[in-house]
């Protein structure tokens, strides 16, 4: 009985010690490291850039910022090596993103997998896109699965639409995207839009569940009527923000990009401004930035936690 009394006492001096080890490492950590592992801490009903937001009607949880991989169509992340990009998607996860945006044309593709190896599977939100029309859909999907080597895509984009017809012309892909949801290959379907009439096209039909779109009040890289990318037009945003407002209050997820102007916003006011907008907009539900170092992801962060304590 002594001897089963004195294993419980150093049982629990040995739990003292590691507890407190580990609250003493944890004070230490920047406070990037502390907005990752919000959910632990962080005062209820505080609202972080590391969020798990429920992307529409879906039921699909993702992290509010996104880590998107395509940067000059990804060729800024390759430039990292895969061992750098791969070190950047975990101090990513570590630091709460739980989303990776990528698409079969990004340079990116094929990296994913290894880049993700070692995370839970069941925490990522993985989104792709399929280009052009492939003569076999199911397959072009199932080629996304096993590249990513996973079972099933988080959600499925119809990559860049530009034509306001795109949902007529584009009925075969979207039946093989219907048919892969039945199958569970992917979880949500939708579409990247490049235009207003092929934005004005996805809100007037009832197929997509997802919708990515170009958003950011300097009107850099947005949605026109005509498609272009050029940083030297501005847009207006009301148009795309109407659309944004119809879509999500049909229950489609609504997910922006380019609100960095794909990396224009060279000057730090301009970064702060478009996260402002985007975070005061309650019918978005998370935004992607691509990002090749640390520094992007911390700094990101920073402005949206301070931009959402705000608004």
């Amino acid at each position: 009985m002594k001897n089963s009394s004195m294993k419980h006492h150093e049982l629990n001096r040995r739990q003292f010690i590691r507890t407190s080890t580990v609250l003493a490492g944890t004070a230490l950590l920047s406070p990037w490291v502390l907005s990752g592992v919000r959910a632990a801490g962080a005062p209820a009903g505080k609202r972080t850039a590391v969020d798990q937001m429920t992307l529409g009607k879906t039921g699909i949880k993702l992290s509010r910022l996104g880590f998107g991989t395509g940067s000059d169509s990804g060729h800024a992340q390759t430039a990292l090596g895969r061992d750098g990009f791969n070190k950047l998607i975990h101090y990513a996860y570590d630091h709460g993103i739980t989303y990776i945006d990528t698409a079969e044309s990004y340079r990116t593709f094929e990296w994913i997998s290894d880049a993700v190896k070692g995370l839970p599977r069941e925490k990522l939100f993985i989104q792709s896109k399929m280009d052009g029309k492939p003569a076999d859909v199911l397959a072009v999907i199932d080629h996304h699965r096993k590249v990513f080597n996973t079972d099933y895509i988080d959600s499925l984009l119809v990559h860049c639409m530009t034509r306001g017809k795109w949902t007529d012309e584009w009925k075969r892909i979207t039946d093989g995207f219907n048919e892969a949801r039945e199958k569970k290959w992917i979880r949500a379907k939708g579409v990247s839009c490049h235009s207003l009439p092929a934005l004005r096209a996805t809100t007037a039909s009832d197929w997509a569940e997802v919708l990515l779109v170009r958003v950011n009040p300097q009107g850099i890289y947005t949605d026109g009527e005509v498609a272009d990318w050029s940083d030297s037009i501005h847009h207006d945003i009301s148009p795309v923000m109407q659309e944004i407002k119809t879509m999500h209050a049909k229950g489609v997820g609504v997910i922006g990009m380019k609100i960095f102007g794909a990396g224009s916003f060279n000057d730090p006011a301009d970064r702060e401004k478009s996260i402002r907008f985007a975070m005061a907009c309650k019918d978005i539900d998370a935004i992607v930035i691509g990002f090749t170092s640390t520094q992007q992801i911390d700094e990101a962060i920073e402005r949206m936690n301070r931009a959402l304590a705000e608004v």
